[in-house]
């Protein structure tokens, strides 16, 4: 008889969107040995495979892909259940899985997430970091409840609300030979090594493509977790950087190092909140959604010359 319990499903899901077992049972939170005998027994109860292995990964089969359709309509059932049991059990609990670009991810949703956390104990949030283009077809998929993307992406019909406005800039050393520039290109800047942040990060995946579109490959000299270590990387002339202006700002008052403007059309960056069906989120990721939205969508930031 084929019996699914929710672990199942979730771990099913995760492993299907991660296109990883491994990857898979981090974030359902299994070691690999429990999470592949449990693969293997849905396998088994249903006797056909829901998965297509290879040395790059997993895939979902026709049946994968017809349980993952099936398991995230379920699996946000339950998470409704929760939400309304959780009325008696002292208010709302859940947890909201929000996708965010890198410049959202680092310079606004710690503050945004943090004060909606300490104002709903029992909700959690699941962030993870994607490209814009990425995550508008998650959010369209329901992969995510709450996407944060670049305006420039087409968000399709998906709905849509203004969060907040930046630039990246490039940051130089004090001394270094640009430092005398206000604005740039960011073609111009190829010929210098990059302090950037881990080749993974959605940033450096887009600066990459961007520099592949020139027909110039992004000298990538040293990569680090956060834009604090890029700044503080630049500031001793490892190589040049490119930030959020948010960043810049913070980093000119302690370190020896200038930001230039990119003149570049993608460097200002209207950052966009994005949702599939807002009367059909939970409400505590509705609840969110508004509480982003009651940041207001400030200004592009400047940075001085």
């Amino acid at each position: 008889m084929m019996r699914f319990d929710l672990v199942d499903l979730s771990l099913f899901r995760h492993v299907a969107e991660a296109g990883s077992i491994t990857h898979g049972a981090v974030r359902a939170h299994l070691a690999l040995a429990a999470a592949s005998t449990r693969i293997r027994n849905m396998e088994q109860a249903l006797g056909a495979p829901l998965l297509i292995r290879s040395r790059h990964g997993v895939s979902p089969t026709q049946a994968g892909r017809t349980l993952l359709q099936h398991a995230r309509a379920m699996l946000a059932q339950a998470e409704r259940l929760r939400e309304d049991l959780g009325a008696y059990a002292g208010g709302l609990a859940g947890q909201v899985r929000v996708l965010s670009n890198t410049n959202a991810l680092t310079e606004f949703l710690p503050e945004a997430l943090s004060s909606f956390l300490a104002a709903h104990p029992n909700v959690s949030v699941d962030l993870e970091e994607r490209l814009s283009d990425e995550i508008v077809g998650l959010i369209a998929e329901g992969v995510g409840d709450i996407g944060i993307v670049a305006g420039t992406v087409d968000a399709g019909r998906l709905t849509t609300f203004p969060f907040r406005s930046d630039r990246f800039v490039l940051v130089v050393a004090a001394d270094h030979p640009l430092a005398r520039r206000t604005r740039i290109d960011f073609a111009e800047v190829l010929d210098h090594d990059f302090v950037g942040l881990d080749r993974a990060s959605a940033l450096q995946r887009f600066l990459s493509g961007k520099a592949n579109l020139v027909g110039r490959p992004l000298r990538l000299r040293v990569q680090l977790r956060s834009f604090d270590g890029v700044c503080r990387l630049v500031e001793r002339n490892v190589g040049v950087g490119v930030v959020p202006a948010t960043t810049a700002r913070r980093a000119v008052k302690a370190m020896a190092i200038k930001a230039i403007d990119l003149t570049d059309a993608w460097a200002l960056r209207d950052l966009t909140i994005c949702v599939r069906d807002l009367d059909a989120l939970a409400s505590y990721a509705r609840q969110l959604v508004d509480h982003m939205r009651a940041g207001g969508s400030r200004p592009a930031s400047r940075t001085a010359g």
